[in-house]
């Protein structure tokens, strides 16, 4: 987030300057943004197998082993496991349109204080535009990408869309994706027979899953899982049926 941020504050006095040359820049960018967003729509009706970051784990592991990734129906889960997901990742989720302005502005001015990147600002639809599209890079030009896929989600998919397909593609450990394989790997379970303290681990590990495993008893996943368990009462799951 703070990369968007420092190009902004230096070039946002140039860019009112040059209202019509950056008209045009603009539409040119918005044309090169949507490629992959065309692909959006079928999201909300099937499912995937391969995301960008499953192919960056496999190539970082010189192609020895591939990611494994088994699609789970979001019916088939927990619903505990879903709102700690919701109250660590995105207590907005369910009220914001994409990007959660005033977490984000939050964040840029806690990075810009202590002069690099110490808090995130990304909701659950950003993330899960990052792991289907894009690799780890930090650029401000795949931030802008990110933010423009992450709008066109948000209008053309459901919440409960969205966050079905971020339960399957999001990273639960070295080459281990979505919550089925998470939660057999670690629990020996089905996703729907998890724990109200294994969906609380479980969601805990979610911001470093290559640090730290769910069923390691840590003091970081100690920490963050009883802060989940304090927010589980205050997640209401898809108000309005969104």
């Amino acid at each position: 987030m703070n990369e968007l941020g420092e190009f902004l504050e230096k070039h946002l006095p140039s860019i009112k300057r040059r209202k019509f040359r950056c008209l045009f820049c603009y539409i040119l960018f918005i044309a090169y943004f949507s490629v992959p967003s065309f692909q959006i729509p079928i999201l909300e009706y099937n499912t995937f197998r391969i995301t960008s970051l499953m192919e960056q784990r496999a190539i970082e592991n010189k192609l020895l082993f591939y990611p494994r990734q088994s699609w789970c129906s979001i019916n088939d889960v927990n619903p505990n496991l879903l709102k700690g997901i919701i109250s660590m990742e995105d207590g907005k989720f369910f009220s914001h349109k994409g990007i959660d302005w005033e977490e984000l502005n939050k964040s840029l001015a806690k990075n810009k204080r202590r002069g690099r990147a110490v808090r995130g600002g990304s909701t659950i639809t950003m993330q899960l535009a990052k792991n289907l599209y894009f690799s780890t890079e930090k650029s401000v030009f795949r931030k802008a990408k990110e933010f423009w896929i992450t709008l066109r989600m948000e209008k053309e998919l459901s919440k409960k869309g969205i966050l079905s397909n971020y339960i399957n593609a999001v990273e639960w450990g070295d080459g281990l994706f979505g919550i089925k394989e998470a939660s057999e790997t670690y629990f020996d379970k089905e996703p729907s027979s998890l724990n109200l303290n294994e969906c609380a681990r479980l969601a805990a590990v979610i911001p470093s899953p290559l640090v730290h495993e769910p069923d390691i008893n840590s003091a970081y996943v100690s920490r963050r899982a009883a802060i989940i368990l304090g927010r589980l009462n205050d997640v209401v799951l898809f108000p309005d049926n969104q």
